[in-house]
């Protein structure tokens, strides 16, 4: 019987010709990268985990090699750790600390603690930013004891004591992920091991802040002081935005309370001898702009350039909503003019800002104007959030011709469609009884991975009443693909 080859006949030439290539040192690293990761991706027997990497038989890893083929591998952590494990066998492996730091975040990301632990005790020696890896995924799991105990494990297997910048990141990285009472725990048993400062407590403040617990935050900041710590302006601004971001502020008597809170903080900074930033500017404005207050908004901008502070694109941002969604449409084009002759490049959340007002005031020929004038100069590169603005308003608006043309530049721009956008232009379709364009539009989404909400497939099949040929079709699609996963 003849012995079957190892490579499959079309995979042999794209080996052969990788072969040729690694001899003679490339001087890209990231295109050989991309040319090894597609090897295994498209080539890898699950059965046999290192197959794919004895693949590379021929080629040269390199270190820079390695590490650009595992960046390329981070969301197949068993390939990864194949080749990993290729490159360790060789007679003179590849690996660095960067290798070793990246694997241990691939396979810590999808729970594969003791892969992680493993790869921790290989390395000769291990560091402290391995440990500081694993307890970011540990806390992201909601292991938050483990990565504390793995905190502690730093000075035993590192033999070196854990830095002031190690014990701020663990206690930032249990607030980032709601854990602030666990971090304050952690804060109070350790502050005098670990001298205190002004980033410990500004950490602190922003956790308790984060969670709405703004008493606690508050008590935090005059602890800080009483300790003869003294806060500084990101101390006060993370303060402030606790204060003024999840306010309500309705009706009046709410808003006028925030402002109080914030003027407050205004002034303690000032009796402490801290200049406000543009930073702390660009907070109170966010408010006055949700408020639907233009000319506050526009006192305050004014303020800040007296002060010579240069608003940043945030900044604008926030003033140009807040006239826009008050109808002062060519105040916010004035505003939008100056912004740019100051040098500061609107964002697609500034354009987003007159669109949806366009879309409010259903100004299709405006909206179509700016969107041209976009595209012809080169202002700036619409997000997806942007392309489903325009596309929801000229469905509403019935122009099917200018909502292709929209759905072509997205797919062209690599920004979208995402579930949003199909969702949107399918239930669009519906509403038109455009059943066939929405049936074909359904299956483009499939066919992308995006899955579908059951109350789109629910609007396909019971607002279909012509020929119901499209919905049978749709549906031996749908369970096709269902007996394929199953398989």
């Amino acid at each position: 019987m003849a012995q079957r080859p190892f490579f499959s006949s079309s995979l042999l030439p794209l080996l052969r010709s990788a072969r040729r290539r690694f001899s003679s040192l490339s001087s890209n690293p990231q295109n050989d990268a991309e040319l090894v990761s597609n090897i295994l991706l498209h080539h890898h027997n699950p059965f046999h985990a290192m197959e794919s990497s004895l693949q590379l038989h021929g080629i040269t890893l390199s270190p820079d090699l390695l590490h650009h083929t595992l960046l390329r591998l981070k969301q197949n952590s068993k390939i990864a750790l194949a080749l990993f494990h290729y490159a360790n066998s060789l007679p003179s492996p590849p690996l660095t600390s960067h290798a070793f730091h990246l694997l241990i975040d691939i396979v810590a990301k999808v729970r594969q603690y003791d892969v992680a632990w493993q790869l921790i005790l290989q390395m000769d020696p291990p560091t402290s930013a391995a440990f500081l890896i694993l307890i970011r995924r540990l806390i992201a799991s909601g292991l938050t004891r483990q990565a504390v105990r793995a905190f502690d494990d730093i000075d035993t297997f590192v033999q070196t004591r854990p830095t002031s910048q190690d014990f701020i990141f663990l206690l930032d990285t249990l607030c980032k992920y709601g854990h602030v009472k666990l971090a304050a725990e952690v804060f109070n048993r350790r502050k005098h091991e670990y001298a205190a400062d002004a980033k410990m407590y500004t950490v602190l403040v922003c956790g308790w802040c984060k969670i709405g617990r703004f008493d606690t935050a508050e008590r935090f900041l005059e602890e800080m002081i009483q300790r003869g710590v003294e806060p500084n302006v990101v101390t006060y601004n993370v303060f402030l935005d606790g204060i003024c971001r999840r306010a309500s502020l309705h009706p009046e008597e709410r808003f006028q309370r925030t402002i109080r809170d914030a003027q407050k903080v205004f002034d303690e900074m000032s009796s402490r001898g801290i200049e406000p930033d543009v930073t702390s500017f660009s907070i109170v404005l966010h408010v006055y702009s949700r408020a639907h207050k233009p000319e506050l908004c526009l006192d305050r901008l004014k303020e800040m350039r007296e002060k010579g502070i240069c608003p940043t694109v945030a900044t604008y941002t926030s003033v140009v909503k807040c006239l826009c969604s008050c109808g002062r449409l060519e105040e916010a084009d004035e505003l939008l003019g100056e912004m740019m002759r100051s040098g500061v490049t609107p964002s697609a959340a500034t354009y987003n800002c007159f669109f949806k007002e366009y879309r409010g005031r259903k100004d299709a020929e405006s909206a179509l104007k700016l969107y041209r004038k976009m595209k012809e100069e080169g202002l700036f590169a619409p997000t997806v959030h942007t392309y489903n603005i325009l596309v929801g308003m000229f469905l509403q608006l019935n122009r099917v011709e200018i909502v292709r043309e929209i759905w072509d530049d997205m797919k062209e721009s690599g920004e979208g469609p995402d579930l949003d956008s199909y969702t949107m232009l399918i239930h669009g379709l519906c509403e038109k009884q455009k059943w066939r364009d929405a049936c074909q539009f359904f299956v483009e989404m499939i066919e992308k991975g995006l899955l579908p909400q059951k109350v789109t497939f629910e609007t396909l099949y019971r607002g279909h009443t012509g020929d119901d040929q499209d919905v049978f079709l749709l549906l031996a699609y749908v369970l096709r693909l269902k007996a394929r996963k199953r398989h």
